[in-house]
C-alpha cells in the first residue's frame, strides 16, 4: 500500500499595514488624506451661463439626456443649479 501525502490549505493572510493590524491591508482613513476639491469651472472664469448654449451644456448631460451629478461635473452648488435650470430651459425650447 501507498501513503498519499494530504496537503494542509494555505493560511496566507494579507500584510496588514495598520498600526493596529485592521483594515486588511489597509491603513486607516484619516480625514487629513483627503484630496481638495477641483474649483468651480464657472466660479473660476466668473463666466455666465445661457440656455442657448446648447454646446456647453451638452458636456453636463450623458449620452442619454440625463444631467451629470455635481460631484461628477466638479461644480459648486450655486453653478450647478444654474446648469440644471439652462439644461430644462433649453430642452423646453426643443434646442437639446
Amino acid at each position: 500500500m501507498e501513503e498519499k501525502e494530504v496537503k494542509q490549505p494555505a493560511t496566507e493572510q494579507a500584510p496588514q499595514t495598520g498600526e493596529q493590524g485592521e483594515g486588511f491591508g489597509r491603513r486607516p482613513a484619516k480625514f487629513g488624506n483627503r484630496q481638495k476639491r477641483r474649483p468651480c469651472a464657472f466660479c473660476m472664469n466668473k463666466s455666465t451661463l445661457d440656455y442657448k448654449d446648447v454646446n456647453r451644456l451638452r458636456k453636463y448631460l450623458t449620452q442619454n439626456g440625463k444631467i451629470i451629478s455635481r460631484r461628477q461635473t466638479g461644480l459648486c452648488a450655486r453653478h450647478q443649479r444654474e446648469v440644471t435650470n439652462a439644461i430644462k430651459r433649453a430642452r423646453n425650447m426643443s434646442l437639446i
